[in-house]
């Protein structure tokens, strides 16, 4: 029996457990350093900035959605689907969807005008499950990234 429900400051530790098992699959295990004290802070601080829903199991939290909201100067208020995780041993079985459902439903709720998620193109997993759901895949669009090193050293001269 798997419960979807909304996250919670207590699933934080469980939450980054699986962020950092993603990290793994995605071949950049040193990547992480966002902690749970920095979540605890950015989810339930003064300002919070993200939300998430968790699948619970038996034993625990099994996967998260983890998501915020986003303005587009086009089209307005959006939800921005940041990491759709699911423990590697149950994927396949569905929780994703349940996870994904929950986001879409508080996209509707919102009346968000865009709803927005980034696969890796070699996630063919992933591809074929949004492409299954009828998502639009586009390859017109490039990330641009600055790391927190680019930031700080960045001249705005």
């Amino acid at each position: 029996m798997i419960n979807i429900r909304r996250g919670t400051i207590d699933d934080l530790p469980q939450v980054h457990a699986l962020i950092k098992e993603l990290a793994v699959y995605e071949k950049a295990p040193d990547e992480v350093t966002n902690t749970v004290e920095d979540m605890k802070w950015d989810g339930f601080g003064e300002n919070p900035i993200f939300k998430f829903f968790v699948a619970e199991g038996e034993e625990g939290i099994i996967g998260i959605a983890l998501y915020y909201i986003g303005y587009s100067t086009w089209k307005g208020k959006m939800l921005f689907l940041e990491d759709l995780i699911v423990t590697e041993r149950l994927r396949r079985g569905g929780i994703g969807k349940m996870l994904f459902n929950a986001v879409a439903r508080e996209a509707k709720e919102i009346g968000a005008k865009r709803m927005r998620w980034q696969v890796l193109d070699w996630n063919e997993p992933a591809i074929g499950f949004y492409k299954k759901i009828g998502a639009d895949i586009s390859s017109e669009w490039f990330n641009c990234t600055f790391n927190e090193e680019q930031i700080k050293t960045y001249t705005t001269d």
